[in-house]
């Protein structure tokens, strides 16, 4: 799989970036198509991106969606859609009090869009992208909106009352409705181990990054009306720096020769989420910044196939971002992070990183 950032959030200095737009997808989607399907590639994510859909209340405008139906139809692509993926309109933040009803509608109109132009297929939508992350971002770092500072849990509630009451308006228009949830993977150990105290919130903060789909099924928070049945394919966004130190914030390395013991590799995680809600996977976001593109995609893959070995229904891998994307804080830099890189951010020409790409092509032969 591969995915093409489509952010539209406001950043932390409150400038609204939007990355479709920044890295010229919206211009090169043909192209960008193309380049992916040349190398075996049939399913994409892409974001509907809540800003341009909903450019004033309840007034709704799919174009960009449409287009990307257009070309994903003619190369054979399958799409998987985020409704939103970081960003809200200008005129609410998920503490606004008709957030909810607002995002939920929207949900409601994109489904009859969709199936009014497509009545047949499965359609698999992602709600909400990383709520977990968005609501640390927005929450207690004041890294995007609502800019707080020790707010994470009352923006996830918020967040999560918006992505079950979209579940429900989308499946009124279409039962069959695949959801996909998408949640950071990570690992977080104590810095004494031989502390229970330390090793006890290491426990606790490592616990914290199931609360999201906890919720979902209704394990938790049953007012907000999750059900068993939202808890359907689990995306896993996995990056390098997923791994740390609860006290130091001290990142575990991933690459050392021999191997840190402290990391824990993609396919034991992937195993323990399976372990514990027996619902298909995908990797839906992983890559890596930089020279070492190569070794995570080659290590990625190697995962990919121990994960099928022990039996887990892993349905995709999903390459995030395949064209380089720009920092949103810093949009002058560029994270070197994609399988084509951009040239750059006047002409946008897509260049190949052909490390990268020879490092995906070894999975085809696992």
């Amino acid at each position: 799989m591969a995915g093409f950032e489509c952010t539209d959030q406001l950043n932390a200095f409150g400038h609204r970036v939007d990355l479709v737009q920044m890295t010229g997808h919206d211009r090169f989607l043909n192209l960008d198509y193309q380049n992916i399907t040349s190398l075996g590639i049939g399913c994409v994510r892409e974001g509907i991106r809540w800003t341009r859909a909903e450019p004033q209340p309840y007034k709704y405008e799919f174009s960009w969606a449409e287009e990307v139906m257009e070309n994903a139809d003619a190369h054979g692509i399958q799409v998987v859609w985020d409704i939103c993926h970081f960003g809200f309109p200008d005129d609410l933040t998920p503490l606004h009090p008709m957030f909810a009803r607002r995002f939920a509608h929207l949900c409601r109109a994109f489904a009859e869009f969709y199936r009014k132009k497509k009545p047949e297929g499965e359609l698999v939508i992602t709600p909400i992208n990383e709520v977990s992350f968005l609501s640390w971002l927005g929450g207690d770092v004041r890294g995007t909106s609502p800019y707080c500072i020790g707010q994470g849990w009352e923006v996830k509630y918020h967040l999560m009352k918006a992505y079950i009451e979209g579940v429900e308006m989308m499946k009124d228009v279409d039962p069959g409705v695949r959801i996909l949830s998408t949640e950071p993977l990570i690992s977080i150990l104590p810095a004494s181990p031989e502390s229970l105290e330390s090793t006890m919130n290491a426990v606790r903060v490592n616990n914290e990054q199931f609360q999201v789909l906890e919720i979902l099924s209704g394990n938790i928070c049953p007012e907000l009306r999750g059900k068993p049945e939202y808890l359907d394919i689990i995306g896993l966004n996995f990056y390098y720096d997923n791994q740390w130190v609860l006290e130091t914030h001290e990142f575990i390395p991933w690459g050392e020769v021999p191997p840190d013991p402290r990391w824990k590799p993609l396919s034991r995680l992937t195993e323990e989420v399976f372990a514990r809600y027996r619902r298909p996977v995908i990797i839906s976001e992983t890559s890596h910044p930089g020279e070492h593109r190569p070794n995570w995609l080659e290590m990625i893959g190697r995962e990919c196939g121990k994960i099928l070995e022990k039996n887990i229904p892993l349905y995709g891998c999903c390459i995030y971002p395949a064209i380089d994307r720009p920092d949103w804080d810093f949009t002058e830099r560029w994270h070197k992070s994609g399988l084509w890189d951009i040239h750059s951010s006047h002409e946008l020409q897509r260049l190949p990183n052909s490390a990268a790409i020879e490092a995906f092509k070894t999975w085809l032969s696992l």
